[in-house]
């Protein structure tokens, strides 16, 4: 009679290392991976921290060495394929989410820590009504004053001065959220 011998010990000693191995990469990068989407999706937390865990158990099936050899990119990697299902699963059923594409998929793997401000700011000034933008973009970026905007546009003085005000506050408005 066979009792447990040597092959059920030996499939228990990876599925220790398997289990060891998660739990490390989750302690050092879950926090890293929940501040990355939920800068990129401006989802909920709850939404957040789903994709985040089921990150982990998808990331249980590869193998330790595989699993270990670039987490990051490969914690990354599943949370946006997740994510993007995700995304896909809320258009079907009538959610305001659209779904990534190919471009927002790049920048969620290789946007810098450093450019995430930028991109806001850059995404927060496109999104401007255009009367707004037009008057933004001719003070903060050719350095026009408001009396040559005025002249430029055909409007007032005090019209500018509103109209830059408003753009301020939408600005900041979005960059809050």
């Amino acid at each position: 009679m066979a009792g447990p011998g040597p092959d059920k010990q030996d499939a228990e000693v990876p599925e220790a290392a398997q289990a060891s191995l998660l739990e490390h990469l989750y302690r050092s990068h879950a926090g890293w991976l929940n501040r990355v989407l939920a800068w990129r999706l401006r989802t909920t937390a709850l939404d957040v921290d789903d994709i985040v865990q089921e990150t982990y158990v998808r990331m249980g099936r590869y193998a330790p060495e595989d699993a270990a050899r670039h987490p990051k990119a490969l914690l990354l990697r599943i949370a946006v394929n997740l994510a993007r299902d995700q995304m896909r699963r809320n258009v079907v059923r009538g959610g305001l989410a659209e779904p990534l594409d190919e471009e927002g998929e790049a920048s969620l793997a290789s946007v810098l820590p450093e450019q995430h401000e930028a991109l806001e700011m850059k995404q927060a000034i496109l999104a401007l009504p255009p009367i707004y933008r037009d008057v933004f973009v001719l003070s903060r970026f050719t350095g026009l004053t408001y009396e040559e905007i005025a002249s430029h546009a055909g409007i007032s003085v005090k019209t500018v001065e509103w109209r830059m005000t408003r753009a301020l506050a939408m600005c900041a408005a979005r960059l809050r959220d």
